[in-house]
């Protein structure tokens, strides 16, 4: 039986216009482990993210072969519905983008809104304060629910943005970059965040800090795009072994800062 939570990537290649991106990426990300994805800017990590949840195709004349797949089964195939994956396989993004005007509380459960799904009042109560506590932002905001999430402090408005994405019940979160416009309490908190969800959701990050990156994952992926060429994984594994023991020195010589 295919863990439901495990999401795989094999032979996924893409283009924007004519452009090659990204060339035959495979990745097996884990359920219940967090997976960096690591490398210099430009080398297909972001774009490899949004094809995970089908935001790539949201892009004008963007395309991409290959599959992913969730809990065996393929998130592209034509009788998924693209609501569904996105459900499944929620997305956080660099900036956190709360709705400003709404409440912190109508904020969360806005997902259940966009999907349909029905609820009481009980029901959306209880889910507030579920998905508050899971994103480690509960104790903060408990007397303030009412108030504009876009009054929260920018750390705030990033956990907001995660409890968000955990109201609708996802077996994926993907993370582009969540600490880089935070300050180092609130990078913590996040962190502390991520390690706490991992027990329950897989996760996908992808990450520019390499401490970030040692940090929180169990699994590494680091990708490359060399003169020209489309991005492409040089290594993928385990955290510990990718940053002690890569097997290619160019693994060697990103993790340790001497490029990029």
């Amino acid at each position: 039986m295919p863990d439901l939570r495990a999401l795989d990537a094999e032979d996924v290649s893409a283009w924007f216009g004519d452009r090659k991106v990204l060339d035959r990426v495979s990745l097996a990300m884990p359920s219940r482990m967090v997976t960096a994805l690591i490398g210099p800017s430009g080398c297909g990590k972001s774009t490899f993210l949004r094809i995970l949840n089908r935001m790539h195709e949201l892009v004008p004349g963007a395309s991409l072969a290959g599959s992913v797949r969730l809990a065996g089964e393929d998130i592209y195939e034509r009788r998924i519905k693209v609501t569904e994956a996105r459900r499944r396989i929620g997305m956080v993004f660099q900036k956190p983008n709360p709705f400003p005007a709404m409440s912190i509380y109508d904020n969360v459960v806005a997902g259940l809104r966009l999907t349909g799904t029905r609820s009481t009042r009980r029901e959306r109560d209880d889910l507030v304060m579920e998905s508050l506590s899971r994103a480690g932002l509960w104790k903060e905001v408990r007397d303030r629910l009412r108030q504009p999430g876009g009054a929260l402090s920018g750390g705030q408005q990033q956990r907001l943005c995660i409890a968000r994405s955990l109201a609708v019940r996802p077996e994926v979160l993907l993370m582009d970059e969540p600490c880089s416009a935070l300050d180092p309490t609130s990078t913590r908190r996040i962190e502390e965040t991520i390690s706490e969800l991992a027990a329950e959701v897989t996760i996908v990050i992808v990450t520019h800090n390499m401490q970030q990156a040692a940090r929180v994952s169990q699994r590494c992926a680091f990708f490359l795009a060399e003169q020209g060429t489309p991005g492409h994984i040089v290594e993928s594994g385990d955290t510990e072994q990718m940053f002690g023991a890569p097997v290619d020195p160019r693994t060697a010589d990103y993790v340790n800062g001497r490029f990029g």
